[in-house]
């Protein structure tokens, strides 16, 4: 392809809205254009890079025996109905009516659709197991779309779904995606981790994420160096202290004017935050709740939502805590609520003896607080969040923390789907048994931008040469030179004879300015023809690592196939 024929235009300048390197860079490099908040269209070399991604998942998902389909992104109500998602997605959905009033959505993941399909095509064990894929737009309304494709409001995901006759069968294919998932990320070139993961909205037994390490990744990893666990924030636990055998002490109410939270009791009563216990009221669904953690702990909202498989959970309002707890909000505890309502202890609490709680009564707290004595809770379950230096659940090893983009996402779901929807099969003696689901998710845009984060620098990408557009760029300095034209117009034939996909940078524009688009593009290869064209010498230029060479036509053409 000519340059000059290209349909692309880069920027000097980084887009005011971009927060990121990826979202960065592919705005500059012309790779991808807004449409709208979380929406974006992909340019030329944008889609390149797309199809080649696409084109690694598509080989490797085939090589697992999965096969590939297409369903519809517009898909009726009582699809998801049936499986109670059309509630739980909630404002997440992109819900609409067509002419007739009738309830459609634009598909958020399709383990509905897919889950119908078999059930109206299958009906013996003989035909499973089947593992189907698809290559899809997913469009969810984010409250806040940012990070350019890494959060968007409609993004593009290959999702698979296994459906097998019982448990083993579904590890065997739940086994054969985890392979192919790690040959994908393997072949793009990118770092990641497997970690474990909540299963969240898509329900089901177990989760696994590919994660890809970022300071800027939205989703907290605990990791052991030592044994090899990771974890999702949202599913990370750690190994507890003993319980505390001291003796409990007699519970006294003391007067704390003006001292609400953790940092200023600490300092108004000289102690330390694990000395504390915090108890912060909950709607969930309706329902207010009371969580308990240490003070120096965050309360996992995700651990804490599953316990009530909730659909919507947000912080209760000043109102409900006041009536609740009959004082100001940062004076909750569990001794004196006003009304009953479900305490849910964290397990590490209930080991504590002789602690600090909120005393239901503004400016007042309660020292030496003991569960069983002075109150009871009716759920005692991990809701904190693991922080850096806790003890590794496996080994007992200190937890480290680091920052993820979830590139991709495997569930075990069993038969929550294939309940739901009664998708069944008929056993060898005609007995119906539930089909046992597996889902796969890997994101097609999240990826593009998960290996831009990996591989830039101050010029612009550096595209690992699997993923590139083009995978070299011959610039002639001089167009009006018709030696350098003359070489150059050879070696880019040579390069496409030889099965490249090569760029020509035609354009009558300075040297420099042509240097600068093929970095920012980040073209593998950079062959530039200038002074030496007489003598059949190029410099060669290798963006991954930057180092430059001189060569003759040959040993440039040889170069190509050296490109990683």
């Amino acid at each position: 392809m000519r340059v000059s024929n290209l349909f692309f235009a880069t920027q000097r300048e980084v887009p005011a809205d971009a927060e990121i390197p990826s979202h960065k860079l592919m705005l500059r490099a012309g790779l991808i254009r807004k449409v709208s908040s979380g929406i974006y269209a992909y340019m030329p070399m944008g889609f390149k890079v797309y199809k080649n991604v696409e084109k690694i998942i598509r080989e490797e998902m085939d090589r697992a025996g999965a096969q590939e389909l297409i369903m519809p992104a517009l898909l009726p109500a009582e699809t998801y109905q049936a499986s109670g998602r059309w509630e739980r997605f909630g404002p997440e959905m992109f819900r609409l009516n067509d002419r007739k009033s009738a309830q459609f959505c634009l598909g958020p993941t399709h383990e509905e659709p897919f889950t119908e399909a078999v059930r109206d095509t299958f009906r013996s064990y003989k035909n499973l197991p089947v593992t189907l894929y698809q290559i899809q737009h997913k469009y969810r309304d984010e409250v806040r779309p940012r990070f350019g494709v890494i959060r968007s409001r409609e993004f593009v995901m290959k999702d698979a779904y296994s459906f097998d006759i019982d448990e083993e069968g579904l590890d065997k294919s739940y086994q054969k995606m985890y392979d192919a998932y790690r040959r994908i990320f393997d072949r793009l070139g990118l770092d990641y981790t497997i970690v474990d993961a909540d299963t969240g909205a898509m329900g089901g037994s177990g989760s696994q994420e590919f994660m890809v390490k970022s300071p800027i990744g939205e989703d907290a990893i605990c990791f052991c160096d030592a044994c090899g666990y990771a974890a999702n924030e949202e599913k990370a636990t750690c190994r507890e202290g003993e319980p505390d055998g001291s003796d409990m002490l007699a519970i006294e109410k003391i007067h704390t004017p003006d001292a609400k939270t953790i940092e200023e009791l600490v300092a108004f009563m000289g102690t330390t935050p694990d000395k504390f216990v915090k108890t912060i009221l909950y709607n969930i669904d309706g329902r207010i709740v009371a969580a308990m953690v240490r003070g120096d702990r965050d309360i996992n909202e995700t651990k804490l939502g599953n316990i009530y498989e909730a659909m919507e959970m947000d912080l209760a309002s000043f109102d409900d805590v006041e009536r609740i707890t009959g004082a100001k909000v940062g004076f909750a505890g569990p001794v004196g609520l006003k009304e009953k309502i479900d305490i849910v202890m964290d397990t590490e609490v209930a080991g504590m003896r002789n602690f600090i709680v909120g005393a239901c009564e503004t400016d007042h707290h309660f020292k030496n607080v003991n569960p069983g004595r002075d109150f009871n809770a009716d759920i005692v379950k991990d809701i904190k969040n693991v922080k850096e230096g806790d003890l590794c659940p496996k080994c007992g090893q200190k937890i480290g923390m680091a920052r993820g983009v979830e590139v991709g996402h495997i569930f075990k779901l069993g038969t929550k789907y294939s309940d739901a929807l009664n998708c069944v099969y008929l056993d060898k003696e005609g007995k119906e048994h539930s089909m046992v689901m597996g889902c796969y998710g890997i994101g097609v845009s999240r990826t593009i931008a998960a290996i831009i984060e990996q591989y830039n620098d101050e010029d612009g990408i550096k595209w690992p040469a699997v993923a590139a557009p083009y995978k070299v760029i011959v610039i002639p300095t001089k167009t009006n030179d018709e030696q350098i034209m003359e070489l150059s117009e050879k070696l880019y034939n040579a390069y496409i004879d030889n099965g490249f996909e090569t760029l020509i940078d035609d354009r009558n524009e300075r040297p420099g300015v042509k240097f600068k688009d093929a970095d920012l593009l980040g073209i593998p290869l950079r062959v530039t023809v200038g002074r030496r064209a007489a003598e059949g010498i190029v410099e060669l230029k290798f963006r991954m690592d930057g180092t430059t060479a001189e060569a003759t036509y040959e040993e440039a053409l040889e170069a190509a196939g050296k490109i990683r």
